[in-house]
C-alpha cells in the first residue's frame, strides 16, 4: 500500500473522520493504537488482510465522494509527502480508480462522479477579449513585448532561465489593455500557444482586488477543473494549477495567460506557470520589478499617433466623418488638452460622436476654458478623473500627500530640492518620488533629479486639493516654503551674477556658470511662483523674489520672461504695501519691456520707477533709473530728452560717489552723443567710461565701453581704431560667455572689414557672428548675418 494517502489522513487532511478512518484500519489490521503509517502500509499488503483492507477502502471512498474539498486537501497533501502521488488524480483524464486491493487516492472522488453521470467541466480556453478598435501606435513597445512571448525565444543569457513573463506598466488610462490584448492576439496568429489563452482581470486598484487565490480558483475552472475537484488550501490550489498547465502543454502546446490591471507582483506570482513553454503577460499601473518579468513602460501617445486615434475613432462610428482631418488644428489642440492620453482621447471622440455636428474647435474652446478639464473628460461611462482616483486611492498617507503638493508646485518640472521644499525636509523625498515614479504617478524630468506630472495627472491632483479646506491650508503652507527656498537661492545665484573683485565672495554658488546653471534649470518654476504673488500672503516674498531674476533674465535674453515676472512684481509690491518695491519693480519691467522692442512702454515704466524714487529721496536709485529711462528715450529717437535725462544719471552718480553708475551713466551718454551726430564728443564719453569699469572690475561693463567705442571710432573714419576697439571688447565678451553681446561685437567687426575693402574678412566674421548669435538665443539675427555673409564674394582672406 501506498503510504501517501496514510499520512494525509494521519495527519488531519481529512479531518476528523479522516484520522478515525486511519484508527479503524489500525484495528481491523490487529496492531496497536499508535502503530506507525509505514506498520498499517505493511499489515494491509498482507494476503490474508485483503477483505477487511477492501471493505476499509469503501468506506474512505464514501468519505472523499461525500465532501470534494476534502477530497481535493487529501490529494494535495499526498502532493507534498510524496510529489507525483496527487497530482496524477487531476493532470490527465480524471480516471485513475484502478480497482487495486487499497484504493489510490482520488478514486473516491473519481468514482463518485462518474456514477453520479456528471458532465466534463467545460473549458474556457480562448478568452482573450476582443481586439480594440482604433488601436494605433505603439509599435516599439509591441515588438519588444512579442519578442519576450515568443516561446523560441532564448535565455537573457547563456546557461540563464527563460523568461516566462512580460510586465506593462503605465499611467492609468494610458492604453496598457489596449497594447496587451492586440499583442497577444498578434501572437495567437503566430500560432504560438496553440494550448489556448486565459484571460483575467485582477481588478488591482479596486477596493477589493482580486486574491491570487480568487484567480488560480478562476483559472483551474478555464481548464477543465470541475468546481468540486478544485483543492481547498491555496497552495494546494497552485500545485494544481502548474501541473494542469504542465499536462496542457505536453498534450497540446503552450498557453498564454493575459493578468491584466494586477497592482503588485504578490497578485501575479502564483499564476506563473512552471513549465517554461508558458507565457503569461501582465498590465500594471506600477512598474513591478520584483516579479522578474521583462518590464515595457507605455507612455501617452506621440502627437501623431494621437491624432490617428481621434480619426479613427470617429470614422468607426461614421465612416463619412471627417472632423480631424478638415480641422488639423483643432485635432492637434484637443490632443494635447487630452495629454495625449489615449482614455481622455477616446472619451472625447466619444463626445464628438454624439455630437456630429460639433465642430473640433468648440469641444477645444469648452476644455480649455474648463475649471477642471476632466469634469469635461467624462462620456458617462469612462471618466479619466475614476481612472486616476483608483491609483491615488492606494497610495500610502506619505505619498498620497507629496502627490497633492507636486500638483500645486510651480512650472511643469521640480527638482528633488523643490521637492524637499514642498514637504518641509532638509532631504528630498526620493523614496516617495520613486514609489510614485512606480506607479507611474509621477515621471522623471528631462534630467537626473527632476520630476514631473502628466498634464492631466496634475490637474487631477490640483482638483482633489481643491475639493477639501485642509488640503488646500496644506498647499498654501507648501508654496510658502517653496517660495522662501527660490528666494534663499535666487538671491545667492544674483550675488553671484552682480559679483565683482572686491566685493564679498559669495558662499553659495563658487561661479557664474554655477549659478546660470541653477537658474537655467529652476527658470520655469521660478517664473511660476512669482505669479503666485496674486495671494496677499505671497507678495513681500514674490517682490524680493522677482528682483532676484532681473539680471538673469536679460543675461539669457528671456525678455518676456522678464515682463511676465515685472508685471507680477507689481502687483505683489502694490497689494504688499512695499514702495520701494515697486520702484525696483517698474525699472526692471522697463528693462525688459525695452528689450522686448516695447520702447514707448518702457519709457512710462522708467518714469513711474524714477518719480518713486524721486519721491522717496533715493538718489543711487533715481540715477539708475535715469540711467535706463535715457537709454529707452534714445531707442525712441528722442535725443536730446536722452542726453539731458543721462547727463542728469551721470551728475547724480557723481554726487553719490557712484563711480560704478557714472561709468555706465559716460558710456550710454556716450550712444545718445553719437546718434546725435555729435561723434567726437561721444568718443571721448565711451573713453571715460573704460577706466571706472576697470577701476571697478566690472570687465562686462568695460567690453561695452570699448564696443561702442569702436562704434564711435568707426563713424568718425578711424576704423583700424575700431576694430581694434571691437577686438578687445571681443575678447572680454566670450569670457563671459555673453553670446548675444560677442555676437554684436563680431558684427562690427565684419562691418568694419567690409568699409576696410577687406570682403572675405567681412564674410569670416559674418559667419562666426551667426554662430555666436546662434549660441545667445538669437536666431533672426544669427539668420541675418548668414544672409549677408553669402552676399560677399570669398576671395583669399587679406593676411
Amino acid at each position: 500500500m501506498r503510504t501517501a494517502l496514510l499520512t494525509a489522513l494521519a495527519e488531519g487532511a481529512g479531518g476528523e473522520a479522516g484520522r478515525r478512518a486511519v484508527g479503524e484500519l489500525t484495528s481491523a489490521l490487529g496492531l496497536d493504537a499508535g502503530a506507525s503509517v509505514q506498520a498499517l502500509a505493511e499489515a494491509a499488503g498482507r494476503p490474508d488482510r485483503r477483505e477487511a483492507v477492501q471493505a476499509w477502502g469503501d468506506r474512505v471512498v464514501e468519505l472523499l465522494g461525500a465532501d470534494p474539498l476534502v477530497a481535493g486537501g487529501v490529494a494535495a497533501a499526498m502532493e507534498r509527502q510524496a510529489p507525483g502521488s496527487g497530482t496524477d488524480w487531476y493532470g490527465g483524464d480524471h480516471t485513475d480508480f484502478r480497482g487495486g486491493v487499497f484504493l489510490r487516492e482520488v478514486v473516491g472522488v473519481q468514482v463518485v462522479i462518474q456514477q453520479g453521470g456528471a458532465a466534463a467541466a467545460p473549458e474556457a480556453l480562448s478568452s482573450l477579449p476582443p481586439r480594440p478598435g482604433g488601436f494605433t501606435g505603439r509599435d516599439e513597445e509591441m515588438a519588444d513585448l512579442l519578442r519576450a512571448l515568443d516561446p523560441a525565444a532564448e535565455p537573457p543569457s547563456p546557461g540563464g532561465a527563460v523568461v516566462l513573463a512580460a510586465a506593462v506598466s503605465g499611467l492609468g488610462g494610458v492604453g496598457k489593455t489596449a497594447l496587451a490584448v492586440e499583442t497577444a492576439h498578434l501572437a495567437c496568429e503566430k500560432g504560438w500557444f496553440p494550448g489556448g489563452v486565459l484571460f483575467v482581470d485582477l481588478h488591482g486598484y479596486d477596493e477589493e482586488p482580486v486574491t491570487a487565490d480568487q484567480a488560480l480558483q478562476s483559472l483551474l475552472r478555464a481548464l477543465g477543473v470541475a468546481p468540486e475537484h478544485i483543492p481547498g488550501r491555496a497552495d494546494d490550489r497552485a500545485v494544481l494549477y502548474r501541473s494542469v498547465l504542465a499536462g496542457r502543454a505536453q498534450e497540446r502546446g503552450p498557453v498564454l495567460l493575459l493578468a491584466d490591471n494586477a497592482s503588485s507582483p504578490d497578485q501575479v506570482r502564483p499564476l506563473l506557470p512552471g513549465d517554461t513553454r508558458h507565457r503569461v503577460l501582465v498590465t500594471s499601473r506600477d512598474r513591478l520589478p520584483q516579479l522578474g518579468a521583462r518590464l515595457v513602460r507605455l507612455d501617452q501617445l506621440t502627437p501623431e499617433d494621437a491624432y490617428e486615434l481621434l480619426d479613427l475613432a470617429l470614422r468607426i462610428a461614421d465612416p463619412d466623418d471627417s472632423r480631424v482631418m478638415d480641422d488639423t488644428d483643432g485635432a492637434r489642440q484637443l490632443a494635447v488638452l487630452c495629454g495625449h492620453l489615449p482614455l481622455a482621447l477616446q472619451i472625447a471622440a466619444a463626445l464628438l460622436v454624439e455630437d456630429p455636428d460639433k465642430p473640433l474647435a468648440e469641444l477645444v474652446d469648452e476644455l480649455a476654458a474648463s475649471h477642471d478639464r476632466l469634469d469635461d473628460l467624462d462620456d458617462g461611462e469612462r471618466s479619466v478623473r475614476a481612472a486616476f482616483d483608483l491609483s491615488y486611492r492606494r497610495l500610502p498617507a506619505g505619498q498620497a500627500g507629496l502627490l497633492r503638493l507636486l500638483a500645486v508646485a510651480p512650472g511643469a518640472e521640480v527638482s528633488s530640492e523643490v521637492a524637499a521644499a514642498l514637504v518641509g525636509d532638509e532631504v528630498p523625498p526620493l523614496r516617495d518620488l520613486r514609489a510614485l515614479a512606480r506607479a507611474h504617478l509621477v515621471e522623471r524630468g528631462s534630467a537626473s533629479g527632476w520630476w514631473r506630472l502628466h498634464d492631466l495627472v496634475r490637474v487631477f491632483g490640483v482638483g482633489v486639493v481643491a475639493a477639501d479646506a485642509g488640503l488646500q491650508e496644506e498647499g498654501g503652507v507648501a508654496r510658502g516654503r517653496v517660495l522662501e527656498f527660490y528666494h534663499r537661492w535666487a538671491d545667492a545665484a544674483d550675488d553671484r551674477l552682480r559679483w565683482l573683485p572686491g566685493m564679498v565672495e559669495p558662499e553659495r554658488f563658487a561661479d557664474r556658470g554655477q549659478a546660470l546653471a541653477w537658474f537655467d534649470g529652476e527658470r520655469a518654476g521660478l517664473v511660476a511662483a512669482v505669479l503666485w504673488g496674486r495671494e496677499e500672503r505671497y507678495a513681500d516674498t514674490v517682490v524680493r523674489l522677482a528682483s532676484c531674476l532681473s539680471v538673469y533674465l536679460r543675461w539669457r535674453r528671456h525678455f518676456d520672461d522678464g515682463v511676465t515676472v515685472g508685471r507680477a512684481a507689481l502687483e505683489a509690491a502694490d497689494r504688499a504695501g512695499d514702495r520701494k518695491g515697486e520702484a525696483g519693480a517698474w525699472n526692471n519691467l522697463g528693462l525688459a519691456l525695452r528689450n522686448a522692442g516695447r520702447v514707448e512702454e518702457a519709457i512710462d515704466a522708467h518714469t513711474r520707477g524714477r518719480d518713486l524714487r524721486q519721491a522717496a529721496g533715493d538718489r543711487r536709485g533715481e540715477a539708475s533709473a535715469c540711467n535706463n529711462l535715457g537709454i529707452a528715450l534714445q531707442e525712441a529717437g528722442r535725443m536730446e530728452e536722452a542726453i539731458d535725462t543721462l547727463t542728469s544719471a551721470r551728475d547724480l552718480c557723481r554726487a553719490a560717489g557712484d563711480r560704478h553708475g557714472e561709468a555706465m551713466a559716460w558710456n550710454n551718454l556716450g550712444l545718445a552723443l553719437r546718434n546725435a551726430g555729435r561723434v567726437e564728443e561721444a568718443i571721448d564719453a565711451h573713453t571715460r567710461a573704460r577706466g571706472p569699469h576697470r577701476a571697478a572690475g566690472d570687465r562686462h561693463g568695460e567690453a561695452t565701453a570699448w564696443n561702442n567705442l569702436g562704434i564711435a571710432l568707426q563713424e568718425a573714419g578711424r576704423v583700424e581704431e575700431a576694430i581694434e576697439a571691437y577686438g578687445t571688447a571681443l575678447a572680454i565678451l566670450e569670457e563671459f560667455e555673453d553670446w548675444y553681446r560677442a555676437g554684436t561685437s563680431l558684427q562690427n567687426l565684419a562691418l568694419a572689414h567690409e568699409e576696410a575693402n577687406r570682403p572675405a574678412d567681412a564674410r569670416a566674421y559674418w559667419l562666426l557672428a551667426a554662430d555666436a548669435y546662434t549660441r545667445g538665443n538669437a536666431p533672426t539675427k544669427a539668420s541675418q548675418a548668414r544672409t549677408r555673409a553669402a552676399t560677399l564674394n570669398n576671395p583669399t582672406p587679406t593676411p
